[in-house]
Parts: C-alpha cells; sequence; structure tokens
C-alpha cells in the first residue's frame, strides 16, 4: 500500500499577476465549522457580504454577489446569461483575455465584431465609440485591466455613450477590483465581474459580479425555474431560457435573493474567505488601499529602470497593479525566472502569444503589495541578472525604490 506524505507547500514570495499571497485572516477565516447553507446565520452571511460588494463596487446595485468558480466562470455567467443567438456583440481587444472575451460570446452563438489594437497600448475612448456608433452592437465587452499587457482600458466615456444608446456594457474587472478604482455607477457599467486571487487576496475559487436592473430586465425575459423544482408558474419563459444551468444568473438571483431557492450547495470556506477579503478591504479603507498600490508600484517601477532595465508598454494606460519588463537581449528569461524561484523564493511572470519570452511580469496586488516584497523582488532580480551575465547597475534598484518610499509613503499605509 502506498503511503503518501503530508502536505507542505512551499512558502514563496508571490509577485505575479495572480494568484497572489493569501492573507492570513482569510487563511483563518477559511478554517472555521461549516455552516449549513440556509442556517439563518449563513444567509446573513451572504446578506452582508452583498453589502460589502456593492461598497466595493462604488455602486446602488441590488445584484452583488459570488459565482461559485474562478474568475472566468463570472465571466461566462454574464455574457451566458445575456447573449443569445445572433445577438451582436463589440469586444475590443488589445491582449490575451480581450480575446478570452471574443471566443466565450462566440461559444453563445454571438455575432462578434471585435477591433484589436496593438499590445502595450490601449484604445482611445473615441476609438471604441466610433466602432459602437458603426456595428451597433447589442452588448459591449472589455476588459479594464490586461494583465497579459500590463495596460488598463479608461472606461467612463464608453459607458456613458453606451447608456445613451441602451447598449449593454460588460466589464472584467478581475484584476482591478480592490487594487485600483472600479466606478460602476459613475462609469454607467451594467455588468461587472471581479476575482478573488488578485487584489483582494482571497484564493482563486469565486467570481464577485454585480449588475444593474437594465441586465436584470434582461435576465427575466429569459428565466426559467428549475425543472425538479419548479410549479405551474415557473415554466420556461417566453424567449430562448439560458444555456446554462450552473451560470444561470436569473437562478442564482432567486437563491442569493429573498426567495433563497436553492441552486447549489454554497462554497461555504470560500464565502468566509470572500467575506474576510473585503472585510480587510474595507476596513483598509479603499483609497488608502489604492494609495498603497500606487506607491509600491511606483517604487517598483523606479527600481526596475535604475537597474537599468526598460519597461514595456505605454506607461500613461499602465496598470498600476502589473508592471511589465522587457527581458535583456541575450537573457534567458525562464532561466531567471527559475532561479528567483529555486535560489529566492520569489515567483514573477512570463506572458502570452507575441509577448511569449519577450517580457517578465511582476504584480503588486494585494496583500503582496508590499515594501519588503518589492525590495527583496528587485534585489533579487538584480543578483539574478547578473548571474546571468548581464550587465545592470548594481545596487540602484533598491536604492531608487527606497527614496520613492522615503518621499511618499506616510504614516498608517501599508506599503
Amino acid at each position: 500500500m502506498a503511503v503518501y506524505k503530508e502536505l507542505s507547500p512551499s512558502l514563496r514570495t508571490i509577485m505575479t499577476p495572480g494568484p497572489v499571497e493569501v492573507d492570513p485572516r482569510v487563511l483563518r477565516a477559511m478554517s472555521f465549522p461549516v455552516l449549513g447553507q440556509f442556517d439563518p446565520e449563513f444567509t446573513s452571511l451572504m446578506n452582508t457580504t452583498m453589502a460589502m460588494l456593492r461598497e466595493l463596487y462604488m455602486t446602488s446595485n441590488v445584484w452583488s454577489y459570488p459565482v461559485d468558480g474562478t474568475s472566468r466562470s463570472g465571466i461566462e455567467a454574464v455574457l451566458v446569461s445575456l447573449i443569445q443567438p445572433g445577438d451582436k456583440v463589440l469586444v475590443p481587444v488589445y491582449g490575451r483575455f480581450g480575446h478570452l472575451l471574443v471566443e466565450i460570446s462566440e461559444r453563445c452563438g454571438a455575432e462578434v465584431v471585435f477591433v484589436e489594437t496593438e499590445w502595450g497600448r490601449v484604445f482611445d475612448p473615441e476609438e471604441i465609440i466610433k466602432a459602437i456608433h458603426l456595428h451597433k452592437p447589442k452588448l459591449v465587452a472589455v476588459v479594464h485591466g490586461e494583465t497579459s499587457t500590463g495596460q488598463m482600458q479608461p472606461l467612463a466615456d464608453v459607458g456613458k455613450v453606451c447608456r445613451e444608446l441602451d447598449i449593454l456594457l460588460v466589464v472584467d474587472a478581475v484584476a482591478t477590483i480592490g487594487g485600483t478604482p472600479v466606478e460602476t455607477d459613475a462609469w454607467y457599467l451594467d455588468a461587472v465581474i471581479g476575482g478573488t486571487q488578485k487584489c483582494l487576496s482571497v484564493p482563486s475559487g469565486m467570481a464577485p459580479i454585480t449588475y444593474n436592473s437594465r441586465v436584470e430586465q434582461q435576465l427575466m425575459s429569459r428565466k426559467t425555474i428549475e425543472r425538479g423544482l419548479r410549479d405551474a408558474d415557473g415554466a420556461p419563459a417566453g424567449e430562448r431560457t439560458i444555456a446554462s444551468n450552473y451560470l444561470d444568473l436569473s437562478q442564482l438571483q432567486d437563491y442569493w435573493g429573498p426567495a433563497r431557492l436553492n441552486h447549489h450547495t454554497e462554497a461555504t470556506s470560500m464565502l468566509y474567505g470572500l467575506y474576510e477579503g473585503l472585510r480587510i478591504v474595507l476596513q483598509e479603507g479603499l483609497e488608502a488601499r489604492y494609495q498603497r498600490h500606487r506607491i509600491n508600484e511606483q517604487a517598483l517601477m523606479a527600481g526596475i529602470e535604475g537597474m537599468g532595465l526598460a519597461l514595456y508598454g505605454d506607461l500613461s494606460s499602465k496598470l498600476p497593479v502589473v508592471t511589465c519588463i522587457h527581458i535583456p537581449q541575450d537573457i534567458d528569461g525562464e532561466s531567471v525566472r527559475s532561479m528567483l524561484l529555486y535560489d529566492f523564493g520569489i515567483e514573477i511572470a512570463s506572458s502570452f502569444g507575441p509577448l511569449k519570452g519577450k517580457i517578465w511580469r511582476i504584480g503588486t496586488m494585494g496583500f503582496s503589495c508590499q515594501r519588503k516584497n518589492v525590495l527583496h523582488v528587485l534585489g533579487a532580480l538584480e543578483a539574478v541578472l547578473r548571474r546571468h551575465g548581464c550587465s545592470v547597475s548594481s545596487g540602484e534598484a533598491v536604492q531608487a525604490a527606497l527614496d520613492v518610499y522615503a518621499g511618499k509613503g506616510k504614516e498608517g499605509v501599508l506599503c
């Protein structure tokens, strides 16, 4: 009989664009006793989680709750619940995850029109607005923070035009929620999808979403009650029903709303983790949290440039929680990453598609977004590059970062 060793994962300093290090308070919360999904204590926890999500998303939306599954489950839930075969969907693509929105929309049967710009920049909002007027879609789906390129798309002007034209705007904010402002109501965003494993510092496994009454109206036109639960009034809706059962937002509403109509068995321990993660975010304060992410980003950028490396992408539209770096010529980027991991216990990321092997990506997200981590990764990266024969400015990276902290760190701000 085989004997299996006790699970004992290595301690890492995770500086990728996700997942990131989990706040120890979240891990503790996830160890608490399991409650039944209709226990009043648990349903009260559900309600409080929804209230905290409204604060996080800066919205008055009634419907703000998590979908069980990784971030992609939230994206797919929103799109499969809104798109009917033949609907026209516009997707502005400026990196890998824009292409994901295209693919999911196509799988929903949409007529997808996508406009693409070169990786490393974003669209001028007028470019997207011009495409909206030209193609007249039912829905626009766009990534707010594109981790594959380290860029962030401005959305306020696009949202205003979509609202004026009665077009739904769906936003992937997986990388940005909890790390930089996502102003759902002020920017006229109809549905927004987040993730737990990035700036919220909760393990991957839930996708917090929010959507407004415009989206709810679309859902109600397609609503059906699950066959084993329905009575005479629960027959399928007149329009084509939502193709997925598990990701049907019209049914999830009844589970998260006052009806408490059974849909699935809630991921209890994950919800504990999300609750505690949200509590920590709001206790820190949104603006203080955004400032912490900005300071650590600036320190990391100063250190990278002080080392003599080049930053990738348009810095005017840079995603504040991901910094992309050109891999120096004749340097094996994967060998550098391996040495960082095995000799220093630090993980950074490579990239995808046309950027594979050309850039490194360093995340400063959530609990990983700390001064000690930034200084650690800068010192280690310098040492590893020198070991690989790369000429870098000795000692300048950490000093440049310390200069940022000396000038911008404030009492009471965890950086």
